[in-house]
This record gives structure tokens, sequence and C-alpha cells, in this order.
């Protein structure tokens, strides 16, 4: 089954921009998972198609209309997970990105201006992903992230599957280091363990290292290897239908 992904977006031309290329764009030519992006613009109603307004209360910038964004999430409603982008969303992590990456694909809103109408969000029950703690200007750069992480994941994109499972926040941990020939460069050697030849020594290094890096770097992070809990199902995020708030 092909994982199916649509972009809401005014700038329907950044799209498959990277994606296009290495392992997303022979999977996309493989048939493997489809990307469709849609210009909001041509759901907007008058000739001028215009897409946003001055927001209620004053203050700086536009804000994207409700009617525009909800023809435009109407126009692609099924049983996928429709997201809005945005810096106020919680955080995506992989736990998130395996789920998604395990259903049948995502729709995508990508906010531009001072952001969407309340309304919208909360009659469609968007659910509000962050890729981090900054401000882009725009959804796209972020949808492009989270497909890349969603796309990696279907079945048969990545040559080994081993190394989807070694990487960092796989497990909980940072990824532990990687070396390749030569084995002294610049008078730097590979850990000895690593030329060892002895598979339980190089796995427990490798524990090691990750669990030393993790404390290091990202004490938020539990450092040990039980592993993520199982991701909580999405909340009640498709776009089929207009329902109450949340």
């Amino acid at each position: 089954m092909t994982w199916r992904a649509t972009v809401l977006t005014l700038f329907p031309a950044m799209f498959p921009g990277p994606l296009g290329h290495s392992l997303a764009g022979r999977a996309l030519a493989q048939g493997v998972w489809s990307l469709a992006a849609e210009d909001i613009r041509a759901y907007a109603p008058g000739r001028h198609r215009s897409v946003d307004d001055a927001p209620f209360g004053g203050g700086a910038g536009m804000v994207m209309r409700p009617d525009v964004v909800d023809a435009a999430l109407a126009a692609c409603a099924d049983d996928r997970p429709a997201i809005y982008l945005t810096p106020r969303g919680a955080r995506l992590d992989q736990p998130t990105v395996r789920r998604l990456a395990a259903g049948s694909g995502v729709v995508l809103l990508c906010g531009r201006y001072e952001g969407v109408d309340q309304r919208v969000i909360e009659a469609r029950g968007l659910l509000e992903l962050s890729i981090g703690d900054y401000v882009l200007s725009g959804g796209e750069p972020a949808a492009l992230v989270l497909l890349d992480a969603c796309v990696r994941l279907l079945p048969g994109v990545m040559g080994a599957a081993a190394s989807a499972e070694d990487e960092s926040f796989a497990a909980g941990l940072l990824e532990y280091p990687h070396y390749t020939r030569p084995a002294d460069w610049c008078g730097r050697r590979v850990p000895e363990v690593l030329l060892s030849g002895h598979h339980a020594a190089v796995a427990a290094w490798r524990e090691a290292e990750a669990v030393r890096i993790t404390r290091a770097r990202r004490p938020d992070l539990p450092a040990d290897r039980s592993g993520d809990p199982a991701p909580a199902a999405l909340p009640g995020a498709t776009v089929a239908g207009s329902g109450p708030a949340p």
C-alpha cells in the first residue's frame, strides 16, 4: 500500500524539493509513497484569491482565514491524520514519527503570516506539531523534515533495517560514534575494540558510548536501554468532517 502525503501550502513549487532525491526520491519514483502539494490559494473565494486578513483585536501581521483553510482540508478529507505545523505544537519525536509512518499517510497544513485562525484548528481537530524551539517563515521546511523522517522508515526504503534500529532516539539514546578507514588518521586511532572482531565487546562499547553521550548532551533523555514508551494514539487528528473543539 502506498503511503500518501498531502501538503496544503501557498508555495506548492517547494515540493518535493530535497525529497525528490536520494532514498526518499527513489521511493517516490517507485511508488512506495506519494506526494501531492495542493495550493491553498485555489480554495480562496473571489477574483483576488485572498487567503488572509487582519487579526481581530489588532496587532502585527495577517492571519490565514478559517473558511479558506477549511475548504482546502475538506478537499482531501479521509482517515489520515491532519497536522498543522506550528512552533507552539508538541515537539516532533521519533515515537510520533514511527506512529505516523505506520499509518496510511498524513495531511500537512503549512501556515504562513501570523498563523491560522484558531477556529479551524479546533473544528478540524488538527494535531499541532513543532520540529523545534525556533520560528520559521512558514510550515514548508517543517513539512519537509517530517516527511523525510517518516518516509525513511517505510518498508523497503532503507537498505538495512538495523540501520534504523541503531540510530539516535530509536531506543531512547543518542547514537554511538562511527569510524571507518583509515584506522589511523592524523595520529587519531580508531578505538581498539572496534578492530578486535569481538562482536559482544563491540556491542558493549557502543552501548556504553551511547549512554555516555546521551548523559552529556541530552540529560533530559533517560540514559538507559529500556527503550521509548509505546507512542500514544495520535489525538483526534483527521480531516474527515468538522467536529467539535477537542
